[in-house]
């Protein structure tokens, strides 16, 4: 097998004082790499997205972290903790929710909160009742007889009742309706409020907005982004239509990819990420124009370019999903640290 490249520095973990940190972690089946020299850091009381295609390497990851897999290489660290040889230990600390919990179908739904209670060091009986009335659970139905979403709303009432230090949730709004789904957010987002650290992974990019501080991108098994999401709130794209008989700047002649940067004010072209003018379409040419940080700089320059039926967005979470889930190395996605 030939060598693994060297990895990327922005992609290491910052140190190894965080609630969760990894170094180089790897998960190897034969010939076949599940995770491949992972290196990260989770910050105590943060709430922390891990995001990917199916398959890249998330749910390995949590495992490898918990002590359910044992590493093949690297290390990693749980509240000070190696789940390599102090597994037991780490899962009195951690609360975690799996991707396909399991729960006892013979049992009724208190009866399972009451059994996961005890069962946990940190078990907190009480607030597991809570977690469930907020959810509009009827714990009097025998595991057995619950609809998938009602199992799920069961095994969250389960995870939110232990007072650990830290709460890994694997898919925590899977098979939830929207109204559920947003109750479950509250409750991520009050667990941080508290201060309590959260790990969260999540095919729905509008709840990684909504609730993560940061984000770490994986893909076949390899760690391809991380992400403040403070800074990615300070994208946006605009695209418009040019409405002026003029050509654009210096008559260039313009293509789809046409990279116009360099036609950007000096003191703007830290701001302006991208500047594109298509070729001419039966509207006219289309014009895309990617901005970092505030935008109120920008906003004279742009008033003075000819466009019409303007719209300004957020590029979001999609953008960056996006380039990671088809394997493109882009600057403009915001690679961050």
């Amino acid at each position: 097998m030939p060598a693994s490249p060297s990895p990327d520095p922005s992609l290491a973990a910052d140190d190894s004082d965080g609630i969760v940190w990894t170094r180089d972690l790897t998960k190897r089946y034969g010939g076949f790499e599940a995770l491949r020299r992972c290196s990260l850091e989770v910050r105590e009381g943060e709430i922390f997205g891990l995001l990917g295609p199916n398959g890249a390497g998330k749910t390995t990851l949590i495992r490898l972290l918990l002590g359910y897999l044992h590493v093949t290489s690297g290390e990693c660290r749980i509240v000070g903790l190696d789940p390599e040889t102090q597994s037991v230990a780490v899962r009195t600390r951690v609360a975690y929710l799996p991707g396909d919990a399991r729960l006892p179908r013979h049992m009724r739904g208190r009866g399972v909160l009451e059994f996961f209670s005890q069962m946990h060091p940190s078990g907190n009986l009480e607030r597991s009742l809570d977690v469930a009335e907020r959810l509009e659970l009827d714990l009097s139905r025998r595991v057995a007889f619950m609809s998938t979403g009602m199992r799920q709303k069961l095994a969250l009432a389960v995870v939110f009742g232990p007072r650990t230090p830290l709460l890994i949730l694997d898919e925590p709004t899977a098979n939830l309706d929207p109204t559920v789904r947003g109750e479950v957010l509250k409750l991520v987002l009050a667990e941080r409020e508290e201060g309590r650290t959260v790990m969260f992974s999540s095919h729905v990019l509008s709840e990684i907005e909504q609730t993560c501080d940061r984000v770490a991108f994986l893909r076949k098994g390899e760690l391809v982004r991380k992400l403040v999401m403070e800074d990615l709130f300070q994208r946006h794209r605009l695209t418009g239509v040019w409405e002026s008989d003029r050509e654009p700047p210096h008559g260039v002649t313009l293509t789809d990819a046409s990279d116009l940067r360099s036609e950007v004010p000096e003191d703007l072209r830290e701001r302006i990420e991208r500047y594109e003018i298509g070729p001419p379409g039966p509207h006219g040419r289309q014009v895309k124009i990617d901005t970092a940080g505030d935008l109120s700089p920008a906003l004279t320059w742009l008033a003075s370019l000819p466009l019409g039926h303007v719209r300004i967005e957020p590029l979001g979470l999609h953008t960056v999903y996006e380039s990671v889930h088809l394997g493109r190395s882009d600057a403009r996605t915001g690679v961050l640290s």
